[in-house]
């Protein structure tokens, strides 16, 4: 890939599809089945969490505990999976009409047109809802104390809320829809819409390893450059990929001029830009030494994808 330097030797594609595997289990026991009452909604949750998503964000959390534990810890699949119920809540409501309007997602028809509305924003809310009480109840599952799973709440809101968050992201991006993209714009909705979520994700698998201060505030600095580059990435694929390969509608960032990196900057310097901040992460891990290569991997990963 242009501007890449670091070379990491990581099977990363095993590294994803075991933390995947991980991630779908516990969702798969968490989740209730799609016969449990009110069968609709848990029909739908299930039609958006295992519509084939890769589980970037709870891979991130493993590798982040890896990186501080030297091992994956017992437990951190409910983490990742709480993630991953968060992550799908917020597509199932992105892809509404009321918002971006998308009626493919995954390849897949997005829950409001196989279920209806009503049953979507509901799923999403109860994905939403169910993934705190994952959360609180980590302590009875591993060896995450109480203390740590408080702060891993909180900061897990705060990266889903309206300030420098998932949900302010979301207005930022819908207010920010035909009008000229700024570059401030820009990297503000791409650094809360997107980029909260990715940082989070590998802030509190470090807090569920044992993270010192230092150590979370080394891995928070990783997920905001590695998050930004993912959505630097997911920018590009849009203009440059079509909607088979994308598993989702292409182009539909220029169609309706929503602010994104190469409206602003560019193709080229989109790609130099991402490469730049893969390098920029990386070096923020270099207090864990070896066992932040599954981390490393990942993040190359996020940027040298085609879909």
């Amino acid at each position: 890939m242009m501007g890449m330097s670091v070379e990491v030797t990581t099977d990363v594609k095993a590294l994803i599809r075991e933390g995947a595997e991980l991630t779908d289990h516990a969702l798969e026991a968490l989740i209730p089945a799609a016969t449990t009452i009110p069968a609709s909604i848990h029909a739908a949750m299930r039609h958006s969490v295992f519509a084939g998503g890769k589980r970037l964000r709870p891979v991130l959390a493993i590798q982040a505990a890896v990186a501080v534990a030297g091992n994956v810890p017992a437990g951190i699949a409910n983490l990742g999976a709480a993630i991953e119920m968060l992550h799908t809540y917020s597509l199932i409501h992105d892809d509404l009409p009321a918002l971006d309007n998308d009626d493919l997602r995954r390849g897949k028809p997005t829950c409001h047109v196989a279920y209806g509305e009503a049953i979507a924003i509901l799923a999403g809310d109860a994905l939403q809802t169910q993934a705190y009480e994952v959360l609180a109840g980590l302590p009875s599952i591993s060896a995450c104390p109480p203390a740590a799973t408080v702060e891993i709440i909180r900061l897990i809101a705060q990266a889903t809320g309206t300030v420098d968050g998932m949900i302010g992201g979301q207005v930022l991006d819908l207010e920010g829809e035909h009008q000229k993209p700024t570059a401030a714009l820009v990297e503000a909705i791409h650094r809360a819409k997107t980029g909260a979520l990715i940082r989070v994700s590998v802030v509190s698998g470090g807090l569920f390893a044992g993270a010192t201060p230092t150590q979370a505030a080394a891995l928070d600095t990783f997920g905001r450059k590695a998050g930004l580059a993912f959505q630097i990435v997911d920018d590009i694929l849009d203009v440059t990929q079509d909607s088979a390969q994308l598993g989702k509608t292409a182009g539909k960032d220029l169609a309706s001029d929503k602010a994104t990196w190469p409206a602003v900057f560019g193709l080229d310097q989109s790609q130099r830009d991402a490469d730049r901040l893969i390098l920029e992460a990386f070096a923020a891990l270099a207090p864990f030494g070896s066992h932040a290569e599954g981390l490393k991997a990942v993040a190359r990963f996020l940027v040298e994808r085609k879909s």
